[in-house]
């Protein structure tokens, strides 16, 4: 049987990767198959020392982005949750923080039953989303042969659908137990996927910065003093400069079950109350909560880097709240 080794630098750290063709088990580190074969590298949490894996992920146009996942014990079949926070930035690094940051949180899924992963995609490209038209595979008439390539430049949610790809297809999930809960611009990438039917079970956009969803003129929206912050606490404004035609077309498309979160305060909170109304409008499957917390991301449970602090009282009732959403749609009965 043909074997082969590659030695990857990963992190920092080097990593034997081997595999067998045709392969005989999963390695622990090294080459695995998913949707498409994929690198996976043993990590632990420094603090903590919790075992964790790097999964490096086949995207459409053939990079890979980085995902940290965490298991129960055992074979499965187990759903899992897909979390995100902001935009993608700093690559690989940036799952190293978050595995920690994020520990409390991904610790109860697994806890509970669910494979927990860490996601991650490329930078965001600004108004991208509404300047291209869905992407499409084309046959590559230069070099010929099999090959297809890309109609439109590829997209931090068109990576986030790649993901889900290798959720549903990993030995261990349910492919019909996928969710995902994601803050600020992850959660209007949970969006994005939903309408593209990305096979998302159930969803929770947290805060979610529905800005080119909702084909929001951020031109003209009122800022804070500073020029920088924009101001759409208020869902009348944030109505009067959303494209609604096009919002509800998207909206339209979406089959997921949402669980749509804001924060009391928050400077965008009329968006997220104006997605959730435009939601319930188009007769789709859809619930609104929101808490009076002082952090951005709060539902995340995250602590800052190096400390330990626990979650609040108010955290803990958005957690109850969510994971009673994803119990009741990922779990089977």
């Amino acid at each position: 049987m043909h074997q082969f080794i590659k030695r990857l630098i990963v992190c920092g750290f080097t990593v034997i990767a081997s595999a067998l063709l045709p392969s005989t088990a999963m390695p622990q580190t090294g080459i695995a198959e998913s949707a498409h074969p994929y690198v996976l590298v043993e990590r632990q949490i420094p603090q903590s020392g919790t075992p964790w894996e790097l999964h490096l992920v086949l995207t459409q146009d053939e990079i890979y982005v980085p995902i940290g996942v965490r298991k129960p014990e055992g074979g499965g079949p187990f759903p899992m949750i897909l979390i995100g926070s902001g935009q993608g930035a700093d690559g690989m690094l940036k799952i190293e923080r978050s595995m920690d940051r994020y520990e409390e949180l991904m610790t109860r899924l697994v806890e509970r039953g669910y494979v927990a992963a860490f996601v991650s995609y490329r930078n965001e490209v600004p108004e991208l989303y509404n300047e291209i038209a869905a992407a499409e595979l084309l046959a590559d008439t230069v070099s010929g042969g099999n090959r297809t390539l890309r109609s439109v430049p590829a997209l931090d949610s068109d990576d986030h659908l790649a993901i889900i790809e290798h959720a549903r297809s990993l030995p261990y999930t349910d492919p019909n137990g996928i969710g995902a809960i994601g803050s600020s611009h992850s959660g209007e990438i949970i969006m994005k996927t939903a309408t593209a039917h990305g096979g998302l079970a159930a969803a929770v956009p947290s805060e979610a910065a529905v800005l080119e969803y909702l084909a929001i003129d951020v031109s003209q929206a009122p800022r804070d003093a500073s020029g920088s912050e924009l101001q759409l606490q208020d869902k009348e404004v944030a109505r009067r400069l959303a494209d609604r035609d096009r919002a509800m077309q998207r909206i339209r498309q979406v089959e997921t079950p949402l669980l749509i979160m804001g924060r009391d305060d928050d400077h965008l909170q009329g968006t997220f109350a104006l997605l959730y109304e435009w939601l319930t409008e188009a007769g789709r499957d859809a619930t609104w909560a929101s808490f009076d917390h002082p952090e951005h991301g709060y539902t995340l449970l995250g602590r800052a880097e190096g400390h330990s602090g626990q979650p609040d009282a108010t955290q803990e009732r958005a957690f109850d709240l969510y994971m009673d959403f994803f119990d009741a749609h990922l779990k089977q009965r």
